[in-house]
């Protein structure tokens, strides 16, 4: 037996183990932490949703109100992500210095931070299928035709968590967020395709609103959702894919040395 053997745990229990950190203190404030994220949609689907949607009628093809409830199926796992590892990430880094004992333990800085990112997926994933509980709740979407949009959450979460670290990796001071949230996630929420079609935005803007990540898990969301799909959506997921990969990477190379010092 390989003295690397004997000195970690198999991988999955290494992840894992950071991953079940966060549930249990994530779960020890179950309804402070859960509540907001779970209230957000609904207002935000009854106010905008059942408000505007009496002047608009139908956009893209389909009653305003399915439009907009497929979008905000994954609006709520990417901000629940990037705060998770964001605000969180960092008061853990630099206040709770909650890192420091689990990194004397037999994990590594890269097993640490894909078990940040898994946690911040689990949280999409919950999410996404809290909008669509309460999008089928007010006969909107269709739960066994969106059945799998919550998946679409997962990787949202994933992505954003990944991106929220690359984040945390750049700020020097917990104020610096704002930029984050303010500056980039909430303006890229209105020119992503979930309150209106990003066809109906200017030519010389539509080339750059492919390239903000919230445009691909929205249409991807969007086709599963209400069941339109167009090949489009494939280079969606790979958009994906790609940037959970690349974000990851790019998180770990310039979060471990700030971790292990």
């Amino acid at each position: 037996m390989s003295s690397s053997s004997l000195r970690y745990p198999p991988l999955w229990n290494r992840i894992g183990s950071v991953w079940f950190r966060h549930v249990r203190v994530y779960s020890q404030n179950l309804v402070s932490n859960a509540l907001p994220p779970f209230l957000e949609p609904l207002i935000f689907l009854v106010g905008i949703g059942l408000g505007l949607g009496q002047f608009i009628g139908r956009m893209d093809g389909v009653p305003y109100i399915e439009f907009l409830a497929s979008g905000l199926l994954v609006t709520t796992a990417m901000f629940t992500a990037a705060f998770e590892c964001s605000f969180g990430t960092y008061i853990r880094l630099e206040f709770d210095k909650v890192y420091d004992g689990m990194l004397a333990a037999p994990i590594t800085v890269a097993n640490l931070l894909i078990g940040e990112i898994l946690w911040a997926a689990t949280k999409g994933l919950v999410f996404s299928f809290t909008v669509l509980i309460i999008s089928a709740a007010f006969g909107i979407l269709s739960p066994a035709t969106a059945a799998l949009t919550p998946l679409v959450g997962f990787l949202t979460g994933a992505m954003f968590g990944a991106f929220g670290l690359v984040a945390t990796s750049i700020v020097k001071n917990i104020s610096q967020f704002n930029f984050l949230f303010s500056g980039f996630l909430s303006p890229m929420f209105f020119f992503s395709g979930v309150v209106f079609p990003i066809s109906r935005l200017p030519s010389v803007v539509r080339p750059l609103a492919e390239l903000l990540p919230l445009t691909h898990p929205v249409r991807l969301a969007r086709a599963i959702a209400l069941d339109r799909f167009d090949p489009i959506v494939l280079w969606d997921l790979a958009y994906i894919v790609a940037a959970i990969i690349g974000l990851t990477a790019l998180a770990i190379v310039r979060l471990r040395r700030r971790l292990v010092d």
